[in-house]
């Protein structure tokens, strides 16, 4: 159990959090969420002791161990796989280490040999025995074979050492386990996996997460940063959606009561404030405006971009023909023999055990990257608007804001190029700021404005989430949900694909499986797993 108790931290004049007390028990996860900047990583380091608060405690209990899901992917370059997920357990790996040391001396004494009984019962008692065959099973099922386990960290792929981390972060059953952003770069077998770990793990989880549908599988409270303050909620995200939904509309519509009976005193005022007749009363009306105060709903954090792709015009009954389209990179086949007609209404979600099939698969569509064989061609109705995975060569100039998005605009006027910054967030002075000092969320959204002045009718969408925040997230659902077009698009985002996709489309160097049906329906129908598997067999 953490006991926080009376945490507040402020940066100068800033006061990220005040007077924070909550107590996190055993057996409960519990998601963290608030919008970017509100302090949901500060909070979590704080908790970890990787910062101190300005004031107040946090308290844990005596012998409870606290494992933190680590960021920094290069620190463990010169261990072995297995050593590095086993190191999850410091005091264990202490002990194997210091073990194995006196065990390696050529002149063992009679001292090494009572330090080496005191280990051994220490070992055991940490069930040190199991240690390297639970570490190898855990790494399996996250996908990691076990040819890799002996590898050094420094010889895997980037999402292999995500995965190796993530697996030293759950490693021995800790009794407090922290994760910042643990699906980020996982595939979803990995994110199901650890979506059940965590539904049958029994001590205490705090997680960051923008995966709602991750937070819905593994949370049963939520804890909002947000009016300054942490609030916490029982119940998974979406519960906490629909309450602080239903809360705010209670809040406006209470306001709303008080702002009608304002602006009617005020009238009131206005009028007869000059009649000689009506001046007694107005000065009554104008005692009573005077006392009457708004219950005013605390100014949030969260900020929700306009995202609304509108269509310059309506496409035609020809929409995209693919016929027997492949691609292959240094490593192998990507795609092969894919076919494909899309169909008014569709929405597709393509997936892939290697997500650069999809990407490679977009890029060639947006007439970014060549295909190896097979053609493609869309109907002569067609404005697509691509947005890619990888946007960097966008934003290469020193190009301020409304610059770089009005080299993309048929209409060059600044306040027309303001209005759709604006949608995105990007108001005041900081539409004047460089384009290639942007953050990673901040080029999404500014990718996003470029797709939109497009009026596009069909759009192409390589992880339209990727870097955005909760808030974000939820209005380009909305968005592509309302979208009256077509869209072939990809994306980690479970809730995203579950709710946009009516069709799902699985591309492999083997083929692909196309099927009109919901994400879920697709990667539960057990008819289609050995269809599927095909793919790269």
């Amino acid at each position: 159990m953490i006991t926080v108790s009376n945490i507040s931290l402020q940066f100068g004049k800033r006061v990220l959090f005040d007077e924070v007390n909550v107590k996190f028990t055993p057996g409960n996860c519990y998601g963290i969420i608030g919008a970017n900047g509100a302090g949901k990583s500060t909070f979590m380091k704080i908790l970890s002791g990787e910062i101190d608060p300005t004031k107040g405690q946090i308290s844990i209990l005596p012998g409870q161990r606290m494992s933190v899901l680590k960021q920094n992917h290069f620190e463990y370059n010169e261990f072995t796989v297995l050593d590095t997920v086993i190191m999850g357990n410091k005091r264990l790996y202490q002990v194997m280490k210091e073990k194995d040391a006196i065990y390696a001396k050529a002149d063992f004494s009679d001292a090494d040999g009572i330090r080496a009984s005191e280990l051994e019962g220490e070992f055991a008692e940490m069930n040190g025995w199991d240690a390297e065959s639970g570490a190898a099973t855990m790494l399996t099922n996250m996908g990691i074979s076990p040819d890799s386990h002996f590898k050094l960290v420094k010889d895997l792929t980037g999402k292999e050492k995500v995965k190796t981390l993530l697996a030293q972060a759950l490693f021995g059953n800790p009794d407090l386990l922290l994760l910042d952003e643990p699906t980020n770069d996982l595939d979803m077998e990995t994110i199901t996996w650890l979506e059940n770990f965590l539904a049958d793990f029994m001590n205490t989880v705090i997680v960051i997460s923008h995966d709602r549908h991750f937070l819905d599988a593994v949370c049963t409270h939520i804890c909002d940063i947000d009016f300054g303050k942490l609030n916490t909620y029982t119940g998974n995200y979406s519960f906490w959606y629909q309450m602080s939904q239903l809360q705010l509309k209670q809040r406006s519509d209470q306001n709303k009561k008080v702002e009608d009976k304002r602006k009617e005193l005020q009238d009131f005022v206005a009028r007869f404030s000059a009649n000689a007749s009506k001046s007694r009363q107005a000065t009554s009306r104008k005692k009573l405006l005077e006392k009457l105060t708004v219950d005013e709903i605390p100014a949030s954090n969260r900020r929700y971009p306009g995202i609304i792709f509108k269509q310059e015009r309506e496409a035609g009954d020809q929409l995209l023909h693919i016929e027997n389209l492949k691609k292959s990179n240094a490593d192998g086949v990507l795609f092969n023999n894919l076919h494909l007609n899309v169909n008014k209404g569709d929405k597709i979600a393509f997936v892939s055990k290697n997500q650069l099939a999809v990407s490679t698969l977009f890029n060639i569509l947006a007439g970014e990257d060549k295909q190896d064989a097979g053609t493609f061609n869309f109907g002569t109705t067609i404005y697509t608007a691509h947005l890619p995975n990888e946007n960097y060569h966008f934003f290469q100039s020193d190009l301020n804001l409304i610059d770089w998005l009005r080299q993309f605009s048929k209409d060059k006027d600044e306040t027309y190029i303001r209005g759709f910054l604006g949608k995105m967030l990007f108001s005041g002075e900081e539409v004047l700021k460089k384009c290639s000092v942007l953050s990673g969320g901040e080029k999404v959204r500014c990718m996003t404005s470029r797709m939109m002045l497009f009026n596009p009718n069909f759009l192409i969408l390589d992880e339209p989430t990727n870097h955005l925040d909760l808030e974000s997230i939820i209005a380009y659902n909305d968005a592509l949900k309302d979208y009256p077009g077509t869209i072939l698009f990809t994306s980690h985002d479970h809730e995203l694909v579950q709710t946009v996709a009516n069709r799902i489309i699985e591309i492999g160097p083997k083929g692909s499986v196309d099927k009109q049906c919901t994400y879920d329906e697709f990667l539960e129908n057990e008819s289609w797993k050995p269809l599927r598997e095909s793919l790269y067999k």
